[in-house]
């Protein structure tokens, strides 16, 4: 059998997620990291020390116009993905982003459209989009068992904001590209859209302190279901929570991947026997729509739908 020729990937940006994807895809099979790039100094220093055999780069520009890659991985911040993205499908190449699509709806919007126009491959690395949990949850409803869903609640609580493994990316906190809506609620609105369709908003509130929001509320509809989300950073532990209420059976998510099921007697802890889902799994299923196999992954049409219902919180002070 002929071996596939490896996927060339260039990787924009080298903080905690684009470092993660750089360990990640230097060890997949079906990868090759031909050109990774950050502005930084430091960045760029400490990824040529954890991998020398990968050219760095401070220069995006130089990556995006090699003519050897086949695909992009995007990890800058979301103010930067629009002005990424388009050039490199533009330019035939595939693109992988994260989360949010864009900040700014009109380039979420461009994004979106271009991906279609091109027809260029696009995915934005959702966590639910493979998460053991979340592929559980979507089987429970296909097959019947959960009954009517009457409504879903999401809630998240941070002692700190940023948290810890993102103090250095100074832009998570700040109201222009940063918070929880954007960096945690994302993905579960995400999961949410996945399941039960696209949701409209009905009521949004985010309150904000010194480091950027502290307070979010917010109200939608996923036809006649109501999804409630809140969160907060203030003096509690760290809280990850989502939950899908059903007249036969209720399922709860907590902390990005545990599987609760409830019943009239209670919650009881259900034990998943397949991967649990991670970046390595993402990666295989970005492999995947990038040979035309199909994919797990989010596309941009996705992410701006998310985006909308995320930037629908800040419309208030744009």
């Amino acid at each position: 059998m002929e071996k596939k020729r490896s996927i060339r990937l260039g990787i924009v940006g080298l903080g905690a997620m684009g470092s993660e994807m750089l360990d990640v895809a230097g060890r997949h099979p079906e990868f090759e990291v031909v050109l990774a790039a950050d502005p930084s100094a430091q960045a760029v220093e400490r990824a040529r020390v954890a991998h020398p055999q990968v050219p760095c780069t401070q220069d995006a520009e130089e990556l995006l116009d090699h003519d050897g890659l086949d695909a992009v991985y995007i990890a800058s911040p979301p103010a930067t993905h629009a002005g990424f993205a388009v050039r490199a499908m533009k330019a035939g190449k595939a693109v992988f982003a994260e989360k949010p699509l864009a900040v700014d709806l009109a380039e979420g919007e461009e994004m979106a459209a271009v991906a279609t126009a091109t027809g260029a491959v696009n995915a934005l690395n959702f966590v639910m989009s493979d998460r053991s949990a979340a592929l559980a949850v979507g089987r429970a409803l296909r097959d019947g068992e959960v009954g009517t869903v009457l409504g879903v609640d999401m809630r998240f609580g941070f002692p700190q904001w940023p948290r810890e493994f993102q103090q250095d990316a100074r832009w998570v906190a700040g109201r222009a590209q940063g918070g929880f809506l954007r960096e945690v609620a994302s993905h579960y609105l995400f999961l949410t859209d996945r399941l039960l369709g696209p949701l409209s908003p009905v009521h949004t509130h985010v309150a904000y302190g010194v480091a950027g929001e502290n307070a979010a509320s917010g109200l939608f509809l996923a036809g006649d279901v109501p999804v409630r989300l809140s969160g907060q950073v203030a003096a509690a532990p760290e809280t990850y929570e989502w939950t899908l209420h059903g007249t036969e059976r209720s399922y709860r998510i907590n902390d990005w991947g545990d599987l609760w099921l409830g019943d009239h007697s209670g919650w009881t802890r259900v034990e998943l026997d397949s991967p649990r889902g991670s970046e390595e799994t993402r990666l295989t299923e970005f492999a995947r729509a990038v040979r035309g196999e199909g994919s797990t992954l989010a596309d941009f049409a996705a992410g701006l739908r998310v985006q909308q219902l995320v930037e629908h919180f800040h419309r208030e002070i744009r």
